[in-house]
């Protein structure tokens, strides 16, 4: 499992991506690029990063179930996500 300051700092970026959208998406328009750049880094909705909801682990996310495939593979087996089961043909 990812440390529990990792899972808080990547819901803390994604409140300050939420907070400053509108100015972000205002300086773009005018093209003003100096107001750009007193908004804070984190406020850059690239810098953000999926993670699993379960585990907050950063790599193999499917991003339609929002789990990483490790999850999603127990969870599917134990039937705990619906619409998907093992396929046998």
């Amino acid at each position: 499992m990812a440390k529990e300051s990792m899972k808080a700092r990547e819901v803390k970026r994604a409140r300050m991506v939420a907070k400053y959208a509108e100015k972000r998406t205002q300086y773009l328009a005018e093209g003003n690029y100096d107001a750009l750049q007193s908004i804070p880094k984190n406020a850059s909705p690239v810098r953000l990063h999926n993670r699993c909801g379960v585990t907050g682990r950063p790599k193999g996310f499917m991003r339609q179930f929002g789990l990483s495939r490790i999850q999603f593979r127990e969870m599917a087996s134990q039937g705990l996500i619906p619409g998907v089961k093992k396929a046998s043909w």
